[in-house]
């Protein structure tokens, strides 16, 4: 194993789910930590808690990945002590409806690649340079296992998805000299707020979509990260593919009534 204390880690979307259990973990670890998200009340908070329970520094921001300027800006303007970023962690993502496509909300498409593949690329594209003249860094990518299967009604955020994929592994070869490791991680269901942010705020659908069986949490997603972080620096874990015991597909499940 690696050791993550001292290093400096850059987490997109960290107010929820996936991304504040990622924070939690990598605190736990001894990682410093640049944390981002657009609310920033939120950020804030969960910067205080971190910095009392594991005594690591915290440097919250505001940001909307999806704003390429505010990237740029975010990341140019860290502070000395947090500038060399060791590991990025592309979380900050999102669904938008579930509807047959012709009856899709353009709107939301504009969102999900707005955040999916644009907010990726371009916090991608801010940091990596630095990684490149060190010959030294880790990115990993939170994707989907809509990124490996498509499914009714999710046309375009498994493009999103399937982006997230292709990023990953063309990013990889880009770098096969680098010495620098490109990971992506790719759950299927994960209880998180996904769902309710998915359905527009609708709790019923969003609990509908976990009835009837035990799904991943968004610690169980960070488990995995860490352990990716975490092995050899020969070893890259390329990709990781996780499940909830009941699912088998983006589509089969086992639901007990």
């Amino acid at each position: 194993m690696v050791s993550l204390k001292g290093k400096t880690v850059f987490i997109t979307g960290v107010t929820s789910g996936i991304g504040k259990s990622c924070t939690y973990a990598f605190a736990k670890e001894g990682a410093n930590l640049v944390i981002s998200a657009r609310r920033i009340n939120l950020v804030n908070e969960i910067a205080d808690d971190i910095s009392k329970k594991y005594g690591v520094n915290v440097h919250p921001i505001k940001l909307d990945v999806s704003k390429r300027d505010e990237v740029n800006k975010a990341v140019d303007s860290l502070p000395a002590e947090f500038k060399k970023i060791d590991l990025l962690i592309n979380n900050a993502g999102l669904g938008r409806g579930l509807n047959k496509f012709y009856e899709d909300n353009p709107d939301g498409w504009e969102e999900m690649i707005d955040t999916n593949v644009k907010g990726l690329l371009y916090v991608t594209n801010a940091i990596l340079p630095q990684m490149v003249e060190r010959k030294s860094g880790h990115i990993i990518n939170i994707g989907s296992i809509a990124g490996r299967e498509a499914y009714p009604k999710g046309a375009v955020y498994c493009a999103t998805k399937h982006a997230v994929d292709a990023i990953t592994r063309s990013l990889r070869m880009d770098l096969v000299d680098k010495n620098i490791r490109v990971s992506t991680i790719d759950p299927g269901l994960v209880e998180t707020g996904f769902s309710k942010v998915r359905f527009y705020g609708d709790e019923e659908k969003a609990k509908n979509a976990y009835k009837g069986l035990k799904p991943l949490t968004g610690e169980d997603i960070a488990e995995a990260v860490v352990f990716t972080a975490t092995r050899s620096e020969h070893f890259n874990v390329a990709q990781m593919i996780l499940f909830p015991t009941n699912q088998a597909s983006t589509t089969i499940f086992h639901r007990e009534d």
